[in-house]
């Protein structure tokens, strides 16, 4: 498993078991042993895992997690699990929102994920009429100097509002961003941006919530429900990227050149991202140690020219998403915004 450092002295693998999966409610087909599979992942050498403290019960069992790795490992092994968390305050708390408010969150997960300092809080922010975002950063920075955070990152922040937060002086390591073969707005203005202020990319939807992947190839148009609110935010990236007809011509050009390696569709897309520039790491989700094989194969993938020259052909025919990056997802009218669920940080101070 490839590692990077997204400081001098914080390493992280650069595949990130995702913990949204993990989450109460998120659908069927859910780990039975959820601690011994995140064993099995950091074992093999995916060894940071991204969660969020609205993510229900994900942050107490990467908490137990942790407790029951140190007991078979060590605290040396312990010391290389790496938990990237969220700041997601409620949408109804943003125009009161104060630093006890934060703190108390704060707070919240260290005691979830039995940790004395939070390795990364990514910070995320859903309107930016509600005034008090960087004042905001600022009092996470003030809890990172307290010793109550190792790193700041943030979550689905524009390209100006990451660089107000950096030039006002808050330490940003990172930015977790949507970014896929079907989505492509990270590239756009923030790519730059993000270079020339030190701050790397976390990048998720790499598969787009399952639709890149063998199981959707030569599939019809789905006509009744989703599974899950993931796979309904998927398919209007899909719809806004060119359609059915030019998603499975995309899924088609990916089998080929997953053949051509031994390997699958999900693969071959998430391996596509972590090339690209800035990116640090890809978080894959999954919701049991089945997914673990291919998920370690990503960092190992080498792409060829002519496998990005196909890649590219297909991309080449696709519609550019509208706006900056979660620009489509900031209208909380429109047909992106409208299925978000904003008040879920239930229980803070």
């Amino acid at each position: 498993m490839q590692r990077t450092r997204l400081t001098p002295d914080y390493e992280i693998s650069r595949v990130i078991r995702g913990g949204w999966q993990m989450a109460s409610g998120h659908g069927a087909l859910v780990s039975e042993d959820p601690v011994s599979d995140m064993v099995a992942f950091a074992d093999a050498g995916i060894t940071t895992f991204d969660c969020a403290d609205i993510y229900t019960g994900v942050e107490e069992l990467i908490g137990r997690f942790r407790l029951h790795y140190r007991d078979l490992r060590g605290q040396e092994a312990l010391d290389r699990i790496k938990v990237h968390t969220k700041f997601v305050p409620d949408l109804e708390v943003l125009p009161r929102i104060t630093k006890s408010y934060v703190e108390g969150v704060i707070d919240q997960s260290l005691r979830r994920l039995n940790l004395e300092r939070l390795d990364l809080v990514q910070f995320h922010w859903w309107d930016y009429d509600a005034p008090l975002w960087l004042e905001t950063a600022q009092w996470l920075a003030e809890l990172r100097q307290a010793g109550k955070i190792c790193n700041i990152g943030g979550t689905n922040f524009d390209t100006d509002h990451l660089v107000d937060i950096a030039t006002a002086g808050v330490p940003l390591v990172s930015m977790q961003v949507q970014y896929s073969l079907l989505d492509n707005r990270p590239a756009k203005r923030m790519a730059a941006a993000a270079a020339e202020h030190g701050v790397s990319f976390l990048c998720y939807g790499t598969v787009a919530g399952g639709f890149l992947s063998d199981q959707w190839l030569g599939v019809s148009e789905p006509t009744d429900a989703l599974e899950n609110r993931s796979l309904v935010k998927y398919k209007l990236i899909i719809d806004d990227f060119g359609g059915w007809e030019l998603f499975q011509t995309l899924l088609k050009t990916l089998r080929g050149i997953a053949d051509r390696h031994g390997t699958d569709i999900a693969t071959v897309a998430s391996a596509a991202m972590l090339k690209r520039p800035g990116v640090a790491g890809v978080i894959v989700g999954a919701r049991n140690r089945s997914h673990l094989p291919s998920n370690l194969a990503i960092s190992d993938l080498q792409l060829t020219a002519e496998d990005n020259a196909a890649i590219a052909a297909v991309l080449a025919q696709a519609n550019e998403l509208e706006g900056d990056v979660y620009t489509l997802e900031r209208d909380r009218h429109g047909r992106h915004g409208s299925i978000m669920k904003y008040n879920l940080n239930k229980g803070a101070a």
